[in-house]
């Protein structure tokens, strides 16, 4: 997809029927027919607008071809060309790439200018999955009770998963985020996303796609999903469940309360200080 022309992608999205592509100058904007496209400045970033949905009756699960399921196809392509990908969640907005492809993994340490020593979490649509690349030593009721929810579990990593992700570490992190198109993109991947947030190294997280702007034309597309309801930018809660019966909180996040509650008094698990 990088090297597209600006013709390639008209013919790309030419089949699309809800979307009719104009161009003015450097900017592109889409006339609204469900799908929203806009290209910036480098043709081969697109905005991509999730709409919200006008009534409670299904779309997707009845295979009607509906916006969402055509921005989950670009984005789709996108990932599985190796791109990097902007994309929102319970929590804050991200950046994901395919956690098994380990160019992809390497373009988005650079995207962020982060520490190539800072690990990326993965993300998955099915608590299944979990067990395919985590080796999970707490019982299947724990992971429902906090998946999908704003909670990063870690555990350590089993062989199934790509080598060249953090591979400085035994342990990787796992989210299922609470949000439909997410679970919808890793249900449809087949494979495991790594993720992190969409921000310059060190800056504030971002609950808006304008936060993060300046990283636009390294990414791929960028799926607009609104506001973040939850403003406080903490991220999800990570908290270690590798070591039997234990627990240690990484990061306290936006929900560490609920958590906390869920691994103490529903199952018994004690505070792993990491001093034994």
């Amino acid at each position: 997809m990088a090297q597209l022309s600006l013709l390639g992608y008209m013919n790309t999205l030419s089949h699309f029927a809800a979307s009719l592509i104009k161009f003015r100058g450097a900017r592109g904007s889409t006339v609204r027919c469900g799908l929203v496209t806009e290209m910036y400045t480098e043709p081969k970033t697109k905005l991509l607008r999730l709409l919200m949905p006008t009534s409670d009756e299904p779309t997707i699960e009845t295979g009607v071809q509906t916006e969402e399921t055509e921005i989950l196809n670009f984005t789709v392509k996108a990932l599985k060309e190796g791109d990097i990908v902007a994309v929102p969640t319970d929590t804050i907005y991200g950046l994901a790439c395919l956690a098994q492809n380990s160019k992809a993994v390497n373009k988005i340490y650079n995207v962020k200018g982060r520490n190539e020593k800072k690990p990326l979490a993965i993300c998955v649509g099915e608590i299944r999955d979990v067990y395919k690349y985590c080796k999970v030593r707490v019982k299947e009721e724990l992971l429902v009770d906090l998946l999908p929810g704003p909670v990063t579990l870690v555990f350590e990593r089993s062989k199934a998963l790509n080598p060249d992700l953090n591979p400085f570490t035994a342990l990787v992190g796992v989210r299922i985020p609470d949000h439909g198109f997410m679970r919808r993109l890793c249900q449809i991947c087949k494979e495991p996303l790594a993720l992190t947030s969409a921000n310059v190294s060190s800056q504030s997280s971002t609950v808006k796609v304008q936060e993060f702007q300046q990283l636009w034309p390294k990414l791929a597309v960028v799926v607009d999903g609104g506001p973040i309801l939850d403003q406080s930018r903490l991220g999800s809660t990570v908290v270690n469940l590798s070591v039997f019966g234990k627990y240690r909180i990484i990061r306290p996040g936006c929900a560490l309360s609920s958590t906390l509650d869920v691994l103490e008094r529903k199952y018994g698990l004690s505070e792993d200080s990491g001093q034994e």
